[in-house]
């Protein structure tokens, strides 16, 4: 029996399946639509500026809540915090067309608008992942998790080819509305599903990152998570400065979103794998695959290159929360899942900072090889830990962690 058929025939876990698919889709059609939008607002000789803040709003801000809001939302059942986030997505994206056609927005308010509808993001991804760990079995969560990455590289296939059409008809203002429409379908989904009752007192004091800092396998799982993905920062600043044409950075993307959805797809179909050596192995593979793109191959190279690229990089999102759902006890979950998110949320944005004033010094090709390179070294750097300092087998243990006690 295919490994996803048990997953989708849930009762709790299917019935939010159509809105978390529709709601990927609709932020596939938005990475398009925010810059476009901040572009047509901002004034002429501060384009960049505002276009990079615009893009930083919309993903930034969740850092700020999921520490800043702990004390109000720890301690809610997964599905309460996913559907909060889904209902302030919704409002606050939904706003932006309402005042763009009736002539008050501006990159201002656009831009703050974006900011508010983020600040849940962090709480949100963790109540989506904390209901898989609440509702099914520990047997199913990779192929969950799997699956969930699924709807999300496929929507970066989808989406934005979707989004080019509904701009060019009714503006990038109608994507943002569409995509409100999706966090709100996101939203009732995730309100009408009833999971356990929220936890008591004592647990709802626990401190996600007190939980990972005193875990050493926790920790070491965030800090190669958050290095990988800062150091994958800089690739979509050089990926459209090293192509030659907007249809051709169309072409490089769309390659590396089929592999990455082939990626996911297989990875559902391995129940056994060892989670470890997959998110170190993807770290590896991701960088050695990306080595060859400053090499100047010629374009069917590049396109192969990037598809292989996303089939190494698909197994580390699946792993990775895999590992944390299987090594965080239910009581420290949420916390912990929300702190993963917060540093995580910083992590892509801030390399993709780093990235510009990189490739504006080194070139695109350099850059590319700059960050394979490192990427490698930093899978290496992961390899060497793990044999030489082998971390501790089973559980996290509540009791030694004072992130789990009162």
């Amino acid at each position: 029996m295919p490994p996803y058929w048990p997953v989708v025939r849930d009762r709790v876990f299917g019935r939010v399946l159509p809105g978390l698919a529709l709601s990927a889709l609709g932020d596939g059609m938005s990475a398009v639509a925010i810059g476009w939008l901040a572009l047509q607002y901002a004034p002429p000789h501060q384009r960049g500026l505002w276009i990079g803040l615009a893009v930083a709003a919309y993903t930034l801000p969740g850092a700020a809540g999921a520490i800043l809001l702990a004390p109000l939302l720890r301690g809610r059942g997964g599905a309460h915090l996913a559907a909060l986030d889904a209902g302030l997505r919704a409002v606050l994206l939904g706003a932006v067309p309402v005042l763009a056609w009736t002539g008050g927005l501006t990159i201002g308010r656009y831009t703050a608008l974006l900011a508010c509808s983020a600040l849940l993001s962090a709480w949100g991804s963790a109540g989506r992942y904390t209901l898989v760990a609440q509702v099914l079995p520990t047997e199913l969560h990779l192929p969950a998790n799997a699956l969930l990455t699924v709807l999300t590289e496929a929507a970066t296939v989808a989406g934005p080819m979707l989004a080019g059409l509904l701009i060019a008809w009714l503006g990038a203002a109608a994507v943002l509305a569409v995509d409100a429409a999706t966090f709100a379908v996101l939203a009732v989904s995730f309100a009408l599903v009833r999971t356990p009752a929220p936890l008591p007192a004592r647990e709802r004091r626990l401190a996600g990152f007190a939980a990972i800092r005193r875990d050493r396998r926790l920790f070491a799982i965030m800090g190669l998570s958050f290095g990988f993905f800062l150091l994958f920062g800089p690739v979509p600043v050089a990926v459209p400065v090293y192509a030659s044409s907007a249809q051709e950075v169309a072409m490089l993307y769309t390659a590396f979103g089929v592999g990455a959805v082939t990626g996911a797809i297989a990875t559902g179909h391995l129940p056994r794998l060892p989670l470890w050596p997959a998110a170190i192995g993807s770290v590896l593979g991701f960088g050695l695959l990306l080595l060859p793109l400053g090499l100047g191959l010629p374009h069917w190279a590049d396109l192969l290159t990037l598809a292989l690229a996303g089939l190494a990089w698909a197994p580390y999102p699946t792993a990775s929360m895999s590992l944390f759902q299987r090594l965080t006890p239910a009581a420290c979950l949420q916390s912990v899942l929300a702190a993963r998110g917060a540093v995580l949320v910083v992590s892509t944005p801030l390399g993709t900072l780093l990235g510009a004033p990189l490739v504006q010094a080194t070139g695109a090709a350099t850059a590319l090889v700059a960050c394979g390179g490192a990427i490698v070294l930093l899978g290496l750097v992961a390899v060497l830990v793990r044999v030489l300092r082998p971390l501790p087998r089973g559980r996290f243990d509540e009791r030694k962690a004072s992130g789990c006690t009162p």
